[in-house]
């Protein structure tokens, strides 16, 4: 459709773990929808598409963690029901216990998507909609360093954490976003479903937003290391990180910590969400990744340096990890800054 039938009612959940700059981010574009590229071209405003509110649930102001006195607009449950609920990022440890105020808020979004509510969420606000129980059963993604944290406590969630953006459920009246600054794809996406593509197309203009085509893998650094109380597996951690180039690391694993290749594969994956092979690879990719960003050595000789014998093994692996061949990954980080130039 080209021009929406109704305001949207929307929900900007607030709390004060919820990254800030993320909320009026997307309350900011929200709002320019059908007034900014109208303020711009000379031509009258169009009628408000978004109705967006930032909502806590009990609607008094309070401290971010940055310091910061923030005010809501209200309270959730003053607002009604809304058609549109935006979880944003939520600034905590990964593995850190639920805030209290999730019980309230989860209940919340229980009902509002019940009643027909589009339940989204920004990079880790997906850990708030997975506490829910809405992504039982759905693909979902979040922040790369979220992914496997939710798949553990939520198994029955299908993380992909390759993914920037994920429409889901019923209608897709699920959509999760991958890191913080998906922010962008989150709300373009919106548009161009509730107000129709030519608006999505504006906001982009004007905001110089880029959707991140390319995925987030390439964004991710290792996170398997996470805090765990199986010490036969956190020995078999700490000897991989410095022995992952070797030949047969995952066989050396067992021996040394007594078990068979089979019992340490169940009891690994049980406590760290990957196989010995898997947390093998990741160790050589992330060295690898290193390697391509702070020098110009060769792509087979960093294959080589990691503990892959056939550079053709390393290229696959690379890709399936990081979701781009090597050789692109050193170009985009080239021309971000973030990789030595060649002398």
């Amino acid at each position: 459709m080209s021009e929406p039938k109704s305001t949207c009612r929307t929900a900007v959940v607030t709390l004060p773990c919820v990254g800030t700059s993320t909320v009026y981010c997307i309350l900011d574009a929200l709002a320019s929808v059908g007034r900014d590229w109208e303020m711009l071209h000379g031509t009258p405003p169009k009628a408000r598409v978004f109705d967006a509110k930032m909502l806590s649930a009990d609607g008094k102001a309070y401290t971010d963690i940055n310091g910061r006195r923030i005010t809501p607009d209200g309270a959730l449950e003053d607002f009604g029901q809304p058609d549109l609920v935006i979880v944003p990022d939520l600034h905590l440890a990964p593995d850190c216990p639920l805030p209290d105020e999730f019980s309230a808020l989860t209940n919340w979004l229980v009902k509002t998507r019940a009643e027909g509510a589009i339940v989204t969420s920004v990079c880790s606000g997906a850990l708030l909609l997975a506490a829910a129980g809405l992504l039982n059963g759905l693909d979902a993604t979040s922040h790369w360093s979220f992914c496997d944290v939710i798949a553990r406590k939520y198994p029955e969630v299908r993380m992909r954490r390759e993914r920037i953006l994920i429409p889901a459920g019923d209608g897709h009246r699920i959509v999760t976003a991958g890191g913080a600054s998906a922010w962008g794809d989150l709300v373009l996406y919106l548009v161009g479903r509730i107000a129709g593509q030519d608006e999505a197309r504006r906001l982009a203009k004007i905001y110089l937003l880029q959707p991140h085509t390319e995925g987030q893998l390439h964004y991710a650094s290792l996170t398997a290391g996470a805090q765990h109380e199986d010490a036969v597996v956190a020995d078999a951690q700490v000897w991989a990180a410095d022995n992952y180039a070797l030949p047969t690391p995952v066989a050396t694993m067992a021996a040394r910590s007594g078990l068979t290749e089979r019992s340490l594969l169940r009891r690994f994956r049980k406590v760290t969400g990957q196989t010995p092979v898997e947390y093998i690879q990741t160790l050589r990719v992330e060295e690898a990744k290193q390697m391509l960003e702070t020098s110009d050595m060769p792509i087979d000789d960093i294959a080589a340096e990691v503990g892959y014998t056939e550079p053709s093994s390393f290229r696959n692996a690379f890709r399936r990890y990081v979701g781009m061949p090597a050789s692109t990954y050193r170009k985009k980080r080239l021309a971000l800054g973030l990789v030595a130039p060649e002398t």
